[in-house]
């Protein structure tokens, strides 16, 4: 459904782009492909950390793969929607990005990068043992060394621009990520608030960075959980300290913004018990008695869209403002420990314009590589697997 409405918001309404829940490098990786472009230099594996079904399946690779047809009928390739990724956890990619970019333009600046980024090579297995080695005080913060490296990079971003504007802004987002992922893996040994307000900051940022560099009228959809996209706010996320780019974008773009939720009563999910574990399609258990997603289910209507922002009927509004559970399923999914692990109160007229019902629903299908999707491109393409 996501797919759908996306499709029908580009041909019917010229959005520029999508953006994504994933890392800047993987996404430029499918960027290229659906714009026709020369792939990368760098040798990477995309989608390949956990987790890797999120991205990686057959429903996605049908909307590039679409994205792509609808693209290549567009000679003028300024026109040509672009897929873009708003995620941080990209550091050591993301660093061989920007030096492969500063090799080509300006070597003198690529040794000086390779410097400064070079302390942070002993933790490219483990990022997260970065943060905590500096915490505990067994290692020195790269916070200087990679601040700096950005800060030239936008100093410089004149000359640079000129030479290939799309090429330095993709280089320039690339060292923003390195610049926020140092920031976030020292963060997480600090709290969840801390950690989740800086992840979802550099998101909205990133969002921001797109729609300026598409130009004032430019429109994005962005494709993420919906704890990340529903106002904060209107949440007790907000009382937890926690913000989100849906907040975010609230404040910064006031009704410009249309937030769509989903929901669900049953049906199953592609999911892990814990992070970095296997994948698991899992059955997902009738929603709560207390929640909106049984108020949804007891319509008994299998699927519905329920506009929140200018509803059919104005009352509805008032009906639902009074805050109630809301289930959260992202990555990972804890059936046995449901209510305390997935729900959280919240006010749905609030938090949302508007709500996509499906009383069943299934797993995503990880992604089979069976087929090429064009004879000129190698089998791995732009997935990489």
């Amino acid at each position: 459904m996501r797919a759908r409405i996306s499709r029908e918001l580009i041909e019917r309404c010229g959005f520029d782009f999508v953006a994504v829940e994933a890392d800047w490098p993987d996404a430029m990786r499918i960027n290229r492909y659906v714009r026709d472009e020369p792939r990368s230099d760098v040798e990477f594996t995309p989608f390949s950390r956990f987790p890797t079904w999120m991205w990686r399946n057959e429903e996605v690779s049908e909307f590039v793969e679409w994205l792509r047809t609808h693209n290549l009928e567009r000679r003028d390739r300024s026109r040509r929607v672009a897929f873009y990724g708003l995620d941080l956890y990209s550091m050591f990619t993301s660093i061989a990005h920007v030096l492969a970019y500063l090799d080509r333009i300006d070597p003198d600046a690529a040794r000086v990068a390779r410097g400064r980024y070079g302390m942070l090579t002993p933790w490219q297995e483990d990022p997260a043992a970065y943060g905590k080695a500096v915490l505990v005080g067994r290692y020195s913060s790269s916070e200087a060394a990679v601040v700096a490296m950005l800060r030239d990079m936008l100093q410089r971003r004149l000359d640079y621009a000129q030479q290939d504007g799309e090429a330095f802004f993709d280089a320039a987002q690339n060292a923003h990520v390195v610049t926020n992922a140092e920031r976030y893996y020292r963060a997480m040994y600090y709290g969840s608030a801390a950690s989740w307000n800086l992840r979802d900051t550099h998101m909205f940022n990133t969002l921001e960075a797109l729609l300026n560099y598409h130009g004032p009228q430019s429109r994005g959809i962005v494709w993420e959980h919906n704890s990340h996209l529903g106002d904060a706010q209107a949440t007790e996320m907000s009382h937890r300290g926690e913000l989100n780019v849906g907040q975010l974008c609230r404040e910064r773009f006031g009704d410009a913004v249309y937030a769509v939720g989903f929901g669900t009563d049953h049906g199953t999910v592609a999911a892990a018990s814990d992070w970095d574990g296997p994948m698991q399609r899992m059955r997902v258990r009738p929603a709560h008695p207390d929640s909106y997603e049984r108020l949804c289910h007891d319509s008994q209507v299998p699927a519905f869209l329920l506009p929140l922002r200018t509803p059919r009927r104005p009352a509805i509004r008032d009906e639902l403002m009074q805050p109630r559970l809301e289930r959260a399923i992202g990555v990972i999914y804890r059936p046995d420990s449901e209510r305390m692990s997935h729900y959280f109160y919240a006010s749905l007229p609030l938090q949302f314009d508007e709500l996509v019902w499906f009383d069943e629903t299934r797993a995503v299908e990880p992604l089979q590589m069976t087929r090429r999707p064009s004879p000129e491109l190698p089998e791995t393409y732009p997935f990489g697997l």
